[in-house]
């Protein structure tokens, strides 16, 4: 286990998780609404926000070490999706449950991306085992980027006092990343399915 943290790439795979389970404290505090005061909970969510930028952005930093210093893991392959995959699937469910949050990200939603994901995570998990490859192609980075945009404009939508104007014009923008993330999410995982379906045949 030392060795796997040896070098800086799966230490900030190992950071950004654990930052993953701070926001999720954060949030399970907002969705029990203890806070006191309107100021309490703008900063709150402020700091959620702000930490969720972080984790979600830092995403970019160990992959460009690892392979920069040739520092690529089997730990680092499997953590780092996973720790993407926590975030941006533990902030949806808690987007859809808050209720600050739950009239821009619907259940339904949230449950078709969890089922792309799990039904991917499985179709890579077999091509994997028969031998093929399975990377991440353009439309898994785009549908990566649109995913964190929408969930940060969720929470941005909250962290801070808006003029009606303004709110107005954040909480459309809001929506339409939410529905673009569903377009790029489910795009994505009929490519995998394709791709997985290519495999296969070529297999038979």
């Amino acid at each position: 286990m030392k060795d796997v943290f040896a070098h800086w790439p799966n230490r900030i795979t190992a950071i950004r998780f654990l930052g993953a389970m701070v926001l999720f404290g954060f949030f399970q505090m907002l969705s029990e609404e203890t806070l006191v005061s309107v100021d309490e909970r703008r900063g709150a969510v402020a700091f959620s926000f702000w930490l969720f930028v972080i984790v979600a952005a830092t995403d970019f930093l160990d992959g460009y070490l690892a392979r920069k210093h040739k520092h690529v893991s089997d730990f680092g392959r499997i953590a780092d999706p996973f720790t993407d995959k926590v975030l941006i699937l533990g902030s949806m469910i808690y987007a859809a449950v808050m209720p600050w949050t739950r009239p821009w990200m619907p259940a339904w939603i949230v449950v078709i991306i969890l089922s792309r994901e799990l039904l991917v995570t499985g179709l890579r998990g077999y091509v994997e085992k028969l031998g093929g490859e399975f990377p991440a192609d353009r439309w898994g980075k785009i549908k990566m980027i649109v995913q964190c945009m929408a969930v940060g404009g969720v929470i941005w939508l909250e962290a801070y006092s808006w003029p009606d104007t303004w709110y107005s014009f954040w909480s459309g923008l809001v929506h339409v990343l939410v529905y673009v993330t569903l377009i790029a999410t489910v795009g994505s995982g009929i490519n995998y399915v394709v791709h997985s379906a290519q495999f296969l045949k070529n297999q038979d």
